[in-house]
This record gives structure tokens, C-alpha cells and sequence, in this order.
């Protein structure tokens, strides 16, 4: 149940007229009322006889009773309630008794204190009422209405319990302002897939990831956004706002939002944060990722999120706060750079996240660095393709990614984070889908060589496997990944790495009973540490078919000490 608050206006009548009219597409039904102040306001959509105007006279009478000078500007209060899709259909009387809980709750009219405000709820659809009130009580007192949405949320948490419908999660303060419903008809007016303040959200995150600067945050800005900027007398710069260039008001005039309307964490000050942190230079280390190597920087990205997980994991909040945040800017940048195949599930990916990304632990910047320069090294390493080693090493960061979401959504857990608990879950779903789309290639080419190890060598792997991993040898030996991982182990060893020691050291601090395909997992793990094409390509094929001298070299080896297998953290991985 969503309770929200409208604008408060000043013409009575104007709502009313909207509340029982046919809606802007046609969309509202058999408007009549359910509940009222007195139980006995005139109903202009089921009596022939009420009007509209009737009702509008009635409820205004207490505000038209005091003389103009103590009159509120804006007098008329508007609560929509709504239910979701899911939730089974409310008869009148149930909307009834939602609509006096509510109006009590808001403090609009409390029955037990006397005489409220006047009000009426109109219901004009299956899953929703209106409420209409006015400010002014019958003897002239004005209601107090501070924090009355925190109140009217507390309340639609209670009537879910008690109604048996779907219960939402409590918010704490720090999400991003919602769409209005003007926003969302004009978005579908428009043909847009969102709404210009989403749209505008996700652009300003995306401008602002990796980057070290105001100058360089404000030309990603201007490349597709109008900008306005607030200066003070000094010239210092002390806000911004943005808008779409092609939205417009109904003067043709462009519609602005402020960074701090967009989202908390979009606000100039909150973005000067992130390059406080910074080191002073704001030239990119040697070696880093070009526009014609997006793999490198995937593969870095990868090796960032790992190392995180620990972080969100075992360190203190403010610093776990500030991993969560660049997170998101890793993703906003993968989205941005990945194939068309992986891009639309990234992207939703990222837009998820977004919520998951803030809470009232405020992060301590500097700590997250690996990753934020991860989102940098991805932006400025260019598109990647779908194919080869960029289509696995964008595989591989996914991966990575997203068992940190999941820590993250754990780590909501833990602290009562409703909202964003559920943020992350969905980000990370929207990451499984992902992964299957990049990795699928990639692992199919792996899959390929393994089938072609001959008997004797594919024999040697799987007894490594078993002194290595020896609780999980016989899962990852039935699953078809299994062969993938085997050419895995045998370019590892080709390329002078201990086999055993890599497989112990994948599974390490890292519980996998959970995972879909663990020899997937671990195919990843490997490739990074051991540092081996993500794609496999440039390998030789070692131990296949037709190559005995080699099979021969590689079985004379001794076999590698067994390792104790790490303690085992639940991660959540359901990949």
C-alpha cells in the first residue's frame, strides 16, 4: 500500500473536478465516494441530484468561516492511496476504513478528539482512493501536519499487516524522490521508457563516475544535458541544475531539477566528497586501461570487486558505506561501456542499485579508490564488443560483481536496511541475466577445449580437483562446467601455477554451496588470479587429442600438496 502525498493546492473545486472526471486517458471509473468526514457529504458521482459544487461549498465552509488574513494560501490537502498489481481488490467499506485511518493518522481528523477538518475520499478504480481535505477545522484551528507523511507510510505498514496484502519495506529518509504522477503521464505522452527526473538521475550518475573533477563532471554534463549553475557573489560555484534538452514546460520553456531533487548523493557538496578523496593528481597512472583495451580494464574492475567483498564484509561501517557507494559507480560505468547483448540487463542493473548505494551511514571517502578508479579505467577504457576477450573479461567482472552486491544486500540485512536489502537483491538478479548473456561464448570456447583433453590428462585434472577441493570435487564433476574448468586448470599449470593452490585459494573465505554452477565460479576466479586470457585464446592445447608428448610431460609431474580448504562466509551467490 503506498500512501502519498500531493501538492497542497488552493482550489477546492479543481481537484474535485479531476477526481470525478473521466481521468486524462479515459482511465477512472464509477467515481463515487467511500468515506467522508460526517458520513453524509453529498455524492455527485452515484446521487443525481449532488453536485460537484455542493461538495466543493461543504467542504470549503470552515476556511470561507475565517476572515481572509488567516486563511492558509494553499488550504486543499491531497493523499492518494494505491495497492500494487498483486494485491487482491478492497471493497468500498475496506477503502472507507483505510481512508479514516489515514486522515487520522495525518492529523486531519481524529474522531475521538472532536471535530476535524472536513474531507471526503472519491474512488475511481479498482486499486486506489483519492482524499480530499481542507485545513481549517470547524472552530478555525489549523492542523498541525508536520511529518505527516512519515505518519501516513506508518500507517499503510499497519493496514498491510491487517488487510493481508503485500508489505512494502519501511524507508529511512534517504532514497531518491520519487516521480510524480504528472511526471509519469507526460513521460507516457512522450513515448519515454522513464520519466525526465529518472532519466536525468541516471545521466548525472553516470557523468560523475570516475571522474576527478568539477570541470570534467560538468563537460560530460553539457554533452547531452542543459545546464544552469548558481554562483555566489565571490564566483565560487555553489549548485547546479539540469534538464533534458527536448523537455519542456507548457511555456516551451526547459524543465530544471536541482542535483540534490535528482537524488541526496547527486548534490554538488555530496560530489565533492568523491574527488576530495582523490589524489592530487588527476592524470591517469601508467599502464592504465586505453580506448583500444576495454578487456584490461574489466579485468582490473574484477580484481577490485573481489578485494571489496572482504571490505563490505569485515570493515568498519563508513568504510564498507564508501565501497557500496563507488559499487555503483562501477556498474553506471560497465552499463555504459558493455555490448548491446549485456547492456539493457546492466543498465537495469545499475538503476536498481542506485537505491542500494545510500543510507544514513555516511561513507568515508579515500578508502574506496581501487574501485572508483575501477569505473574510471572502465569509462575511459571505451565500448567493449560482446565477443573474445572482451566479451569474457566482461563476463568475469560481472561475476565478480556480483557476489559484492550480494555482500552488500547482506550487509543491508544486517543493519535493518530494508529498502536497500531489496535494491541489492534486484540489482543482483538483474546481473545474473547478464552474465549469462557474456559468458555463454566465452565459456562455450572453454567448455570445447576441455572435451578435447585426452582421457590420461582429463584423468590428472580431476584427481587434482579432488585433493584440492575434496567437499566439493563430485558437485563440480557432475555439472557441465566442469570441462571448462578442467582446460582452466591445465593452461594454469601450462603457464607455471600450482593448480591446487589456485582452486584452494578461489574457494577461500568464499562459501559456494549456493552457487548454480560452482566450476563457473571457480573457471573466473582462476583466469584472474592466474592471470590466463579471460577468452582462453593464445593458450595451447596442452593434453588434447593427437598431443601425446605433451600429455606426457604434463602426467610426469608430481602431484601438488593438498591444501586445508578456507573457513567458508555465506555470500548468497544463487548464479
Amino acid at each position: 500500500m503506498i500512501p502519498r502525498i500531493q501538492k497542497r493546492g488552493q482550489r477546492t473545486i479543481g481537484l474535485l473536478y479531476y477526481l470525478y472526471g473521466p481521468g486524462k486517458f479515459e482511465e477512472h471509473t464509477d467515481p463515487h465516494l467511500v468515506a467522508s468526514w460526517d458520513h453524509n457529504a453529498p455524492d455527485p458521482g452515484r446521487d443525481p441530484t449532488a453536485t460537484l459544487k455542493q461538495l466543493q461549498q461543504l467542504l470549503d465552509q470552515p476556511v470561507e468561516n475565517i476572515d481572509q488574513a488567516h486563511r492558509p494560501k494553499k488550504h486543499v490537502w491531497h493523499l492518494s492511496v494505491r495497492n500494487g498489481g498483486e494485491d487482491r481488490i478492497l471493497t468500498d467499506e475496506e477503502w472507507g476504513d483505510v481512508a479514516r485511518r489515514m486522515v487520522a493518522a495525518a492529523g486531519i481528523d481524529d474522531p475521538e478528539a472532536g471535530a476535524g477538518c472536513r474531507w471526503a475520499a472519491v474512488r475511481h478504480a479498482d486499486d486506489h482512493i483519492h482524499i480530499v481535505a481542507t485545513l481549517v477545522r470547524e472552530d478555525g484551528y489549523k492542523p498541525d501536519l508536520d511529518n505527516d507523511a512519515h505518519r501516513v507510510q506508518a500507517q499503510a505498514r499497519a493496514l498491510e499487516a491487517e488487510l493481508g496484502l503485500r508489505r512494502l519495506n519501511k524507508g529511512d529518509g534517504t532514497a531518491a524522490k520519487r516521480p510524480t504522477s504528472a511526471e509519469r503521464h507526460k513521460a507516457q505522452r512522450q513515448g519515454r521508457e522513464r520519466t525526465a527526473r529518472e532519466e536525468l538521475r541516471e545521466t548525472v550518475r553516470r557523468a560523475v563516475t570516475g571522474a576527478r573533477s568539477e570541470a570534467e563532471f560538468f563537460d560530460r554534463l553539457a554533452a547531452g544535458l542543459l545546464i544552469r549553475t548558481r554562483e555566489a557573489p565571490s564566483g565560487d560555484l555553489l549548485g547546479y541544475k539540469v534538464a533534458l534538452p527536448d523537455d519542456r514546460n507548457k511555456d516551451g520553456e526547459p524543465v530544471f531539477y536541482p542535483g540534490v531533487r535528482l537524488a541526496p548523493d547527486l548534490s554538488l557538496p555530496r560530489i565533492r566528497e568523491r574527488w576530495s578523496a582523490d589524489p592530487t593528481s588527476s592524470t591517469d597512472a601508467p599502464g592504465r586501461a586505453t580506448a583500444a583495451n576495454p578487456s584490461a580494464a574489466r579485468r582490473r574492475t574484477a580484481s577490485a570487486a573481489w578485494t571489496a567483498i572482504t571490505v563490505v564484509e569485515h570493515s568498519d561501517d563508513a568504510v564498507a558505506a564508501a565501497h557500496i557507494a563507488a559499487a555503483g559507480e562501477v556498474l553506471d560505468a560497465l552499463a555504459k561501456t558493455s555490448a548491446a547483448h549485456t547492456r539493457r540487463e546492466l543498465r537495469d542493473a545499475a538503476f536498481a542499485f542506485e537505491r542500494a548505494s545510500r543510507s544514513h551511514i555516511r561513507a568515508e571517502r579515500g578508502h574506496d579508490r581501487a574501485l572508483r578508479q575501477a569505473a574510471r579505467d572502465l569509462v575511459h577504457g571505451g565500448p567493449a564488443l560482446g565477443r573474445g576477450e572482451d566479451g569474457a573479461s566482461t563476463a568475469m567482472a560481472i561475476d565478480m560483481l556480483f557476489f559484492l552486491i550480494t555482500a552488500t544486500m547482506h550487509w543491508h540485512a544486517k543493519k535493518g536496511h530494508a529498502q536497500q536489502a531489496a535494491a541489492a537483491r534486484q540489482a543482483a538478479e538483474h546481473l545474473r541475466a547478464a552474465y549469462q548473456e557474456a559468458a555463454a561464448q566465452s565459456l562455450g570456447v572453454l567448455y570445447q577445449r576441455g572435451r578435447r583433453l585426452n582421457r590420461p590428462m582429463l584423468q590428472r585434472q580431476t584427481v587434482v580437483l579432488r585433493e584440492a577441493l575434496p567437499t566439493l570435487a563430485e558437485q563440480i564433476l557432475a555439472e557441465p562446467g566442469w570441462y571448462a574448468l578442467a582446460a582452466t586448470i591445465v593452461e594454469a599449470e601450462a603457464a607455471g601455477h600450482d593448480p591446487a593452490a589456485l582452486l584452494s585459494d578461489a574457494v577461500e573465505r568464499r562459501e559456494l554451496d549456493t552457487a548454480d554452477s560452482v566450476s563457473d565460479v571457480l573457471v573466473w576466479r582462476m583466469r584472474r588470479m592466474a592471470d590466463l586470457p579471460a577468452d582462453g585464446s593464445g593458450m595451447p592445447d596442452i593434453g588434447t587429442t593427437g598431443n601425446a608428448s605433451a600429455t606426457h610431460r604434463a602426467a610426469s609431474r608430481p602431484s601438488a600438496p593438498r591444501r586445508r580448504q578456507g573457513g567458508a562466509e555465506a555470500s548468497g551467490k544463487t548464479r
